[in-house]
């Protein structure tokens, strides 16, 4: 069955090009060019992802966003214009799977969406479940618990916690945790990482300010504890 995508966006020239080309790549897109207009579709039908643009005419993209977030997981995919670091990564922060700055590639536009599609089917593995101390990570229901309790992550960051803790004892830098989570080689200055890393400890960890899960290596990366005190 056809991925369903919906793109909110006010430019009616631009929009209707990406329309146009995912349309031919398969998906099926609907477009509605207003912020209002975009959550009531949300409301009424079921969308694969969203493409989302960061600058609307009524309702801000980031709020948007942020709604869409506390209503559901559905993918989503910010536009930032001309690339700006700031809207990038205030995107992140709030709970964006991915940006792309424009203007941009349509090739790279639908490979960044099937990236995060993917993400969201990823296959179960045979142990779905990890326990770390109070934190348990269960692949089934793609899920991030604190003493039971689930914590909102995207997927995305459900995915980097997973490469994380899979690899947990070892530091790994960004290029190699972009590359165990999107299948890709990073670009060279991304430090979107970053930014869902303190997404991930703000969820999972007590204080995230001392995070004690997820550790910074000073300039060599990440790691994630080996052991972690049944207290934490």
């Amino acid at each position: 069955m056809a991925d369903r995508l919906l793109i909110i966006d006010d430019d009616a020239r631009l929009t209707a090009m990406v329309s146009d080309y995912l349309g031919k790549a398969g998906f099926l897109v609907d477009c509605r060019f207003t912020g209002r207009e975009g959550l009531a579709a949300l409301e009424r039908l079921k969308f694969d992802a969203v493409i989302l643009d960061a600058m609307l005419p009524d309702i801000d993209g980031f709020e948007i966003c942020r709604t869409i977030r506390q209503r559901a997981q559905t993918p989503i995919l910010m536009l930032t214009a001309r690339g700006e670091e700031t809207d990038r990564i205030v995107g992140l922060e709030i709970g964006a799977d991915d940006y792309l700055p424009k203007p941009f590639n349509p090739r790279e536009l639908q490979a960044r969406l099937r990236a995060i599609l993917r993400r969201g089917r990823a296959p179960l593995a045979e142990d779905t479940s990890s326990r770390f101390g109070r934190l348990e990570i269960d692949r089934a229901s793609r899920q991030a618990r604190i003493d039971g309790v689930e914590r909102t992550l995207t997927s995305f960051q459900f995915d980097l916690l997973v490469a994380l803790a899979d690899h947990a004892g070892r530091v790994l830098n960004r290029e190699r945790l972009m590359d165990l989570v999107k299948g890709e080689e990073a670009e060279a200055f991304d430090r979107s990482i970053d930014v869902h890393v303190s997404r991930i400890r703000s969820a999972i960890e007590d204080d995230p300010k001392h995070p004690r899960r997820i550790i910074t290596v000073r300039g060599a990366g990440y790691v994630f504890a080996r052991k972690q005190d049944e207290e934490r």
